[in-house]
């Protein structure tokens, strides 16, 4: 592929492009002045159009490819895929009929829900809010669960909660103790982070759902139930920066490890 892309600081010789990072790029923006429909549809082609390009580089390392990122993505596809690759889920039911939520918390200690996409939900004052992995008292499932798809699983009793950053084979795994509730993204302030170990066979494991789902980059997400790790989700754009020094220091160097590799062995 011959080309390139301008900006207003560098011109990027797309010919020359031997590694890509594809780490949350900015929203397309239409140009100022143009109506609601003319700049959706501006954006549109924006993205098939440069993301295209960008996700087409020939003989390119992707970390992630966009288009891996985009199918590890579904909650589905993540349970299904663990499961197949040895690693421990909790109960689980998609679902949208109130019935079979509550056959289903009636067989367990505890219902979690979790939203199957981290979607934006405006409230009625008009302010934007997210949605959280949260318990559910049966009692209050009625019939508007019929308006979507849910997710729900059973509750563990979880000792602490492990988030995995895994690099092609560096692994990085963060226990996090102090969250005071269910999902401790709702906690940062009162959380601590120390390095651990995972045994061979997780991380045997994590490989294999890597491997199948065609990424080199996931940030896993488990409970610790006294020495069992119990897989929740992996995000294959997960977040990693937020943890206390040398962690973050230690991932980027795996990151810039991967991505340069190709050049030198090139």
């Amino acid at each position: 592929m011959t080309g390139s892309i301008d900006t207003p600081t560098r011109r990027l010789d797309l010919s020359g492009v031997s590694a890509v990072y594809w780490r949350q790029p900015t929203p397309y923006k239409p140009l100022p002045g143009m109506d609601t429909s003319s700049a959706s549809w501006a954006a549109e082609q924006a993205r098939y159009g440069l993301g295209g390009v960008l996700a087409t580089l020939p003989g390119a390392f992707y970390l992630n490819h966009p288009f891996r990122n985009r199918d590890a993505e579904y909650k589905p596809l993540q349970l299904a895929t663990a499961a197949a690759c040895g690693l421990a889920i909790p109960h689980t039911l998609i679902t949208n009929r109130p019935d079979s939520v509550r056959r289903f918390a009636s067989r367990s200690n505890g219902t979690v829900y979790k939203p199957l996409w981290s979607t934006p939900f405006k409230t009625d004052d008009g302010k934007w809010r997210t949605i959280w992995a949260h318990p559910i008292d049966p009692e209050e499932v009625d019939e508007t669960v019929t308006g979507a798809a849910h997710l729900f699983q059973e509750q563990v009793e979880k000792t602490a909660d492990v988030r995995v950053t895994m690099v092609g084979d560096r692994v990085f795994p963060v226990r996090i103790d102090g969250a005071p509730a269910l999902d401790w993204r709702l906690h940062y302030d009162s959380l601590s982070y120390r390095l651990i170990e995972a045994s061979p066979a997780v991380v045997k494991s994590m490989r294999a759902y890597l491997d199948q789902l065609g990424l080199v980059f996931g940030a896993f997400d488990f409970c610790l139930i006294d020495d069992e790790w119990v897989f929740l989700e992996c995000n294959p754009n997960g977040q990693w920066a937020w943890f206390d020094d040398p962690i973050p220091h230690q991932i980027a160097g795996a990151i810039a490890d991967a991505l340069t590799r190709q050049k030198r062995e090139s």
